[in-house]
């Protein structure tokens, strides 16, 4: 798979941009409107030797980068998330073990033009009704991992541009998420 993305990434950088890139990927295999998602990252060579069956499980290929790259990482979905009435709140719930050397949270939300924007209402309701139904809104997921040692990664796709080959990749497109996610990484 060409990743011209994890170019000039240092190793750590490059393996969470392969998780959160795969982990947006996956996501995007059971299409649009789907809930808030939460995996945690976990270095796959410390998995299988904690659990040596666990290599058995993995895909061959998981097995074989992750015994030439010691940072290799492999995604966990949480299942049974807590119910909560915002991303924010939902994250503020979430803790992790020492084992867990990062998240990813995928997410999908409206957004608007810069240009319209000035003319969002300050009424809540009304605020949603005018990007639900703004002719310039776009819907979006973002895929965005952190890890504890300070990297960050974000897969961003439109619904208009539904393919893998028009995915935004970057350390920092997510600045907001990125902080809301890192926060559940701190004890």
């Amino acid at each position: 798979m060409s990743r011209p993305f994890a170019e000039g990434l240092g190793s750590s950088q490059r393996a969470l941009a392969d998780a959160v890139s795969e982990i947006e990927r996956h996501v995007s295999r059971g299409g649009w409107d789907g809930p808030i998602r939460v995996f945690a990252l976990i270095k796959t060579q410390d998995a299988i030797a904690t659990d040596p069956e666990l290599a058995a499980q993995l895909p061959a290929q998981t097995v074989a980068a992750a015994q030439e790259d010691p940072e290799h990482l492999t995604s966990v979905e949480q299942e049974d998330l807590p119910d909560a009435p915002s991303l924010e709140e939902l994250l503020a719930y979430i803790t992790w073990p020492a084992s867990v050397v990062g998240c990813a949270v995928v997410t999908e939300q409206l957004i608007l033009p810069p240009s319209a924007e000035a003319g969002i209402p300050d009424d809540p309701a009304a605020a949603l009704q005018y990007v639900t139904t703004h002719p310039d809104r776009e819907d979006v997921r973002m895929a965005v991992g952190t890890t504890r040692a300070g990297d960050s990664w974000c897969a961003v796709r439109t619904r208009s541009n539904d393919n893998d080959l028009d995915v935004a990749h970057g350390a920092e497109l997510v600045p907001q998420l990125i902080l809301a996610v890192r926060g559940t990484l701190e004890p």
